[in-house]
């Protein structure tokens, strides 16, 4: 009997490998270029071709998506760096897309591919296990905030639970991402083609942006401007629309430009080759005039502001030369007499006692004063803007514009919640600056110095607009944070090696 079991279990092992051998020949080796593989074409094409006729262009939708939607969720999974290029470039590109017309929930393909990437994290951690991004208090921080903004769920002064179900994916999740950036990208070679991926998507968006100033909307974008008043009351100012390129609203596109330029700016600094300084310093260029177009006063002080912390950085003979010179360009922009709308705009940034709409948030904020510092908590997460209108149209704050990304955390999570996130943004500048004075290698430390620039600008960019909260200002944000580190860790791994090879040479 036992026998007779082992026979019949090795014949269905024999079975099994010849089956699956015919099948590696059918599908790897033949291609389905044999007789069978013909017939399985034919009779997948003919099912195919029956479906779309009967069930019309969704079952064709349907098909491709089931095509491609296992080989991609399987890449991002198996293949963070794909994932993560994936996620970056998606970011930038998400509102872009879905202005041509194609009706898809972008938002949540983002939430599944940040989603993916935790997935893969996790089972790369069980294979190859080091927490260490989690210590320090960066990574500490992140998880308290994480943390305080799910506890928010049992805010006992709170309008609407829902609110806070449509907010928090947009904290939680987005955040969770720099534990991935942290642990998935190693080597300076994936940091250089990130950020000449940046760059890249960063110059595509401002030419766009040239299109809209110079040459018009597009019939999608115009649908979409006179689709609500709202819209043409914040958009339309002096006879002149703010342009907003391929992003959601003018204050991402603006305040993405800033980062852009900051980025190429700090690269300017390292790079020897005279064709890369022009490109770089011709970018510049375009993205800071590209900025102009979109009427966000917030976004003009921004890149003065990362200009002097710059220089404390990088104090030296050429990079007091090439400030000073941009510094008499930018005076001249702000004392020129003109009409161009543009430039009128950008002049009054930089004298807000005399702006009204600077004096309105004055206004607000005094007032919303004695409701956060008599709620600790805050009044909930989501409680102000589009969520509170949504979900607790009658509540206070439901109606109370913060325009302050420093101001909504203090109304949603209290003056707790503001602490914590301000000791966040205070350890970020700590660690970057210094990780940049530690740091050996001259790209590596470039590379750093350009991320603690873009951290402080959005600090900075925080206080008279919301800064973090829009793609792809949220992802990026804290891929710069990530690279903080990462350029540090790769650093001391480059000096590890450099001391046990001359330990050895000895």
């Amino acid at each position: 009997m036992e026998n007779d079991l082992q026979l019949f279990i090795s014949n269905s092992n024999a079975a099994e490998q010849t089956f699956k051998g015919k099948l590696r020949k059918l599908f790897l080796v033949d291609k389905l270029s044999s007789p069978t593989g013909l017939i399985i074409l034919l009779i997948l094409s003919a099912g195919i071709g029956a479906l779309i006729a009967y069930q019309g262009i969704l079952a064709g939708a349907l098909i491709l998506v089931l095509m491609i939607g296992p080989p991609f969720v399987y890449a991002i999974v198996a293949y963070p760096q794909f994932g993560i290029t994936v996620l970056l470039m998606l970011a930038y590109l998400l509102f872009f897309v879905g202005r041509l017309g194609i009706d898809f929930p972008l938002g949540t393909v983002m939430d599944g591919i940040q989603g993916l990437l935790i997935l893969g994290f996790f089972i790369r951690q069980k294979r190859n296990p080091d927490w260490t991004m989690f210590r320090g208090p960066i990574g500490t921080l992140i998880l308290i905030w994480i943390a305080y903004n799910m506890a928010q769920v049992a805010n006992p002064v709170a309008e609407s639970r829902l609110a806070w179900v449509y907010t928090i994916r947009a904290v939680a999740i987005v955040m969770l991402t720099y534990f991935v950036f942290m642990y998935q990208i190693k080597t300076v070679q994936q940091i250089r083609f990130l950020l000449k991926m940046w760059i890249g998507l960063a110059a595509f968006a401002a030419l766009y942006a040239f299109k809209q100033e110079f040459i018009g909307f597009s019939a999608s974008e115009e649908a979409w401007l006179y689709s609500d008043p709202n819209i043409k009351e914040l958009l339309f100012i002096s006879g002149h629309w703010r342009k907003f390129s391929i992003f959601s609203d003018p204050v991402a596109f603006s305040y993405n430009m800033v980062v852009s330029s900051i980025l190429c700016i700090a690269l300017l600094s390292y790079v020897k080759q005279k064709w890369k300084k022009y490109v770089l310093s011709g970018l510049t260029i375009i993205m800071f005039t590209a900025m102009l177009f979109s009427g966000t006063r917030g976004a003009y002080v921004l890149l003065p502001a990362a200009m002097v912390l710059f220089v404390i950085l990088k104090f030296s003979r050429q990079v007091l030369i090439g400030t000073a010179i941009a510094g008499v360009g930018i005076l001249f922009l702000i004392l020129v007499p003109t009409s161009n709308s543009n430039i009128v705009r950008f002049q009054t940034a930089f004298k807000p006692n005399e702006d009204i709409s600077f004096q309105a948030r004055k206004n607000n904020q005094k007032r919303i004063q004695p409701y956060i510092l008599t709620h600790p908590m805050g009044g909930g997460l989501g409680a102000t803007g589009a969520w509170g209108q949504r979900f607790a149209p009658q509540s206070y704050l439901a109606s109370f514009p913060p325009d302050s990304g420093y101001v909504r955390i203090a109304v949603e999570l209290g003056w707790i919640g503001l602490a914590i996130f301000c000791l966040l943004m205070f350890f970020i500048l700590r660690e970057g600056i210094n990780n940049y004075f530690s740091i050996r290698n001259p790209e590596l430390k470039t590379y750093c110095m350009a991320m603690l620039l873009i951290v402080f600008a959005y600090n900075i960019g925080n206080y008279p607009q919301e800064a973090l909260v829009q793609f792809p200002s949220n992802i990026y944000f804290y891929f710069v944070v990530a690279v903080i580190n990462i350029t540090k860790r790769i650093d001391d791994k480059e000096e590890e090696k450099r001391m046990k090879e001359a330990a050895i040479s000895q």
